[in-house]
């Protein structure tokens, strides 16, 4: 009798627990403007600047269009250039020891939307891992998984918006969130990685969605 009330007791517990990751996701997606409003953005232009080790700065203008399109650009010497980005059948980045941007036949394009958005259709499981400090902020810890790879995420356990992404290779930090159109994003964006040699933290001065863009802007 006590060996099934124990399981009866995992069981319901592990179910109580997946519900709270649920709902932690869900007020995430209502709190930053609800899933219709994120399912209607169509396209984001990002204006800022970049801000690499504790020098080097650049205008930066990152372009995203649905389903995956996207293209990174800074400014040098008043000229723009585009230093990564996928047109829809092929991937690019700069090749720094050439300086010339270079053709990545396994580049891996990300989601328009984030993992968030119908993360059950993307074959996701959610997991509540307790909760955890990050700097001042009290977080709920949860993570996000698929086949063998996971993702950690953390959200403010006030106002439900995401402070930090965990992944296998790099920590992006999230802050500074505003308002644009029906929808919030953080304006603050940094990035650290373990071997610290592409940590980078985005100052985002201006978003703009749902722009047409001109029909060469992902072209490489």
């Amino acid at each position: 009798m006590k060996r099934i009330f124990l399981v009866f007791a995992v069981v319901f517990s592990h179910f109580m627990f997946s519900q709270t990751a649920v709902e932690i996701i869900e007020k995430n997606i209502t709190n930053s403007g609800g899933l219709t409003n994120w399912k209607l953005l169509n396209s984001v232009i990002l204006t800022g600047k970049v801000t690499l080790g504790l020098k080097e700065e650049y205008p930066i203008h990152i372009y995203q269009q649905r389903p995956n399109l996207t293209k990174t650009s800074i400014v040098i010497n008043k000229k723009e250039t585009a230093i990564e980005g996928y047109n829809g059948k092929k991937g690019y980045a700069m090749n720094y020891a050439t300086n010339k941007l270079q053709e990545y036949p396994n580049y891996e394009p990300e989601s328009f939307d984030n993992d968030f958005i119908d993360w059950e259709n993307k074959g996701f499981t959610a997991q509540l891992l307790g909760k955890e400090k990050i700097g001042n902020t009290f977080c709920y810890k949860v993570q996000l998984t698929k086949n063998v790879n996971h993702n950690i995420y953390y959200f403010d356990v006030n106002t439900f918006m995401l402070v930090r992404e965990q992944k296998k290779d790099e920590t992006l930090d999230y802050s500074d969130y505003r308002k644009v159109g029906n929808l919030i994003f953080p304006f603050r964006i940094s990035s650290n990685s373990p071997k610290k040699d592409s940590d980078y933290v985005i100052s985002v001065s201006k978003i703009e969605i749902n722009k047409v863009f001109p029909e060469n802007t992902f072209k490489f």
